[in-house]
């Protein structure tokens, strides 16, 4: 169809008869969006399909990093060749807390940096769990008696496994792992 034997009026008419028809498509589209997305698990009982994604979740957790003072080096360790966390499916550290199962705090809290950390820990999806790495995120370690310091992480947030050490060694934190993934398992069961 040649544009040259159309005038300008028809053209006129032509276009307004294809926005018609992509309006009435983007319409329903966006309709369709907004359907709930058919679950392929549907066809499980409740007991079996809360073990596979429990199995699921547990067998490849994404991190994200909250390390706030020493003990953040020998959380970077662990990830490393030599003690390896990737062979637990934890090799991934997300950037943003809003693509992350679980937080790993590691060292001091200050009162200044707590709201911070709060705020990381709202923005991440549910379910979510947290870990406390070292005696400082614990119970504020030797700097506990200052003004400064949160004496423990788990007075703004609820934690649910514990490393304790200053700073702990990366099996200690691996083994901290472990115990996460188990919780995160038997959240499921439940």
């Amino acid at each position: 169809m040649d544009i040259a034997l159309f005038s300008l009026e028809e053209l006129d008419a032509l276009m307004e008869e294809a926005d018609k028809h992509s309006s009435t498509e983007v319409v329903e589209l966006m309709a369709k969006s907004q359907q709930p997305i058919p679950d392929d698990l549907d066809w499980l009982d409740e007991e079996p399909r809360n073990q596979i994604l429990g199995w699921g979740q547990s067998n490849s957790p994404w991190g994200v990093n909250f390390g706030l003072a020493c003990c953040a080096f020998e959380m970077m360790s662990s990830a490393f060749s030599r003690f390896d966390q990737s062979r637990f499916g934890m090799e991934i550290m997300r950037p943003s807390p809003r693509q992350a199962d679980f937080m790993i705090i590691a060292g001091t809290v200050s009162w200044k940096m707590a709201p911070r950390v709060r705020r990381v820990y709202d923005a991440m999806a549910e379910p979510k769990w947290v870990i406390a790495m070292g005696a400082c995120a614990i119970s504020g370690g030797t700097f506990a008696s200052s003004y400064a310091v949160v004496p423990g992480v788990n007075r703004i947030l609820p934690v649910d496994v514990y490393v304790p050490g200053c700073p702990p060694r990366p099996e200690a934190l691996i083994q901290g792992f472990l115990q996460m993934r188990n919780k995160i398992r038997l959240a499921k069961q439940k």
